[in-house]
């Protein structure tokens, strides 16, 4: 789940919409202008009017261009919006470095595109604006400009005042922006798990409709199959003799008869005179899972990593035994020769791992398997389906507590591998499952 996770949440979770930008900009706009016209209009204080006025005009420019080119639901990637605010940080460095530089009263709004930045953007782009935004407060207490005030008066400011002033912006900038990353990844953490837990019940409210589906074809294919059987027996009576069919109508039957034995597994409940046929050690467990499998073809081999005196003994659970009963399924329908189903138990961990020696998974379905109606391989014609299956195992291992890990094999040795794994107590007698 958790590779899953990543892959549809992380990068596209940082993305900012360009029309949030958009409008702040405008509001910028608005403000500086505001503020340049009451301090040369109303306040009468010498400045380069028509030098702020430029500026100003720039960012509204650009802002308009932005608005025209792009929708306005389109989001920046990390890489543009890191441009787009240090446009920003840009105009309004320029705009205070020739208004007095930290001496000016409005300093300190040049730590606004850091903050957005950490608010919105990964941690490596934005500590690179955040330089550059120190860089800039840096310059601002060189600057040549005097801070407009009335004519003829010069507004001195001693030197340590000046390193008290960038020393004040960039402590705020700083924890300011800090503040804002914890919160926003705090934000982001929890959308992206109540986004997760939507589609773990997404994928439980598939799971019920399939229920519904599995005990209706139960009821449908009982007749079809008992013909089938019959046919079957008719067929293995008349032919038997025959070495050409003899081999194919034993399996034919064979196989009718495991569809049949499914059908009654998903038709019936246990019964209290049962019980005792519910418990079986880890062991028994495992080759129930492997018997039906070993008339295909295909050589099964079981590894016993660990001793069978200390294996767990628990309850007989039918997810799995389907779960892991389809999971070797797949195995051998992708295999080319061989498939090896590896047990190991620990104290605190059982682990069973289902590898075989096929083409393995490719990169794409590796990203969404175990989705519903999703094929578990590509580019083999050998094993149809939708994919159900392989969701519905999955659903009912993890069901049980178990976690899954689907990858493939080193290059000397390709093939699929499934690693399925439960803490020890949920395998044991126990721990009802």
């Amino acid at each position: 789940m958790s590779m899953e996770l990543s892959a549809k949440f992380g990068p596209s979770s940082r993305r900012l919409r360009l029309e949030t930008l958009v409008r702040l900009r405008w509001v910028a706009v608005a403000g500086q202008a505001l503020t340049v016209m009451v301090v040369a209009f109303w306040f009468d204080f010498p400045l380069p009017l028509a030098t702020c006025l430029g500026l100003i005009g720039a960012l509204a420019a650009a802002n308009a261009l932005l608005s025209f080119a792009f929708p306005s639901t389109y989001r920046l990637e990390p890489a543009a919006a890191l441009a787009v605010l240090a446009l920003d940080l840009f105009q309004m460095g320029a705009l205070l470095f020739i208004t007095g530089g930290l001496n000016n009263p409005f300093a300190p709004l040049i730590c606004v595109p850091v903050i957005i930045s950490f608010a919105s953007q990964p941690r490596r782009h934005s500590t690179a604006l955040l330089i550059t935004a120190v860089g800039f407060i840096t310059l601002l207490a060189f600057t040549p400009y005097p801070l407009p005030w009335f004519e003829g008066r010069h507004l001195d400011v001693h030197p340590l005042m000046q390193v008290g002033m960038w020393c004040s912006i960039v402590s705020m900038m700083a924890f300011a922006a800090f503040y804002a990353y914890r919160v926003s990844q705090e934000a982001t953490l929890l959308a992206d798990a109540l986004t997760a837990t939507e589609l773990i019940l997404q994928r439980e409210q598939h799971l019920h409709q399939l229920d519904g589906l599995a005990a209706a074809a139960a009821h449908e294919l009982g007749t079809p199959l008992a013909t089938i059987s019959v046919v079957a027996k008719e067929m293995e009576r008349e032919l038997g003799e025959d070495d050409r069919f003899r081999e194919d109508v034993q399996l034919l039957r064979s196989q009718s008869e495991r569809c049949r034995d499914i059908l009654r597994r998903l038709t019936s409940l246990p019964s209290e005179g049962e019980a005792h046929m519910r418990v079986l050690p880890l062991s028994s467990m495992i080759e129930e899972v492997l018997a039906p499998h070993r008339e295909f073809g295909i050589k099964v081999d079981l590894v016993e990593l660990s001793d069978r005196a200390t294996e767990p003994v628990g309850t007989r659970n039918a997810a799995i035994l389907y779960g892991l009963g389809n999971l070797l399924e797949n195995a051998i329908d992708y295999a080319s020769n061989k498939v090896i189903v590896s047990v190991e138990h620990t104290a605190s961990h059982v682990t069973v791992t289902i590898e075989d020696d096929g083409a393995g998974f490719s990169a794409g379905v590796l990203q969404r398997i175990g989705e519903p109606y999703v094929t578990s391989r590509q580019g083999d014609a050998r094993a149809g389906g939708l994919g159900l299956g392989l969701f519905i195992a999955k659903t009912l291992l993890e069901r049980s507590g178990a976690s899954l890990r689907f990858e493939n094999g080193a290059s000397e040795h390709p093939g699929a591998r499934v690693i399925v794994s439960w803490p020890r107590e949920f395998m044991e007698a126990n721990t009802p499952l």
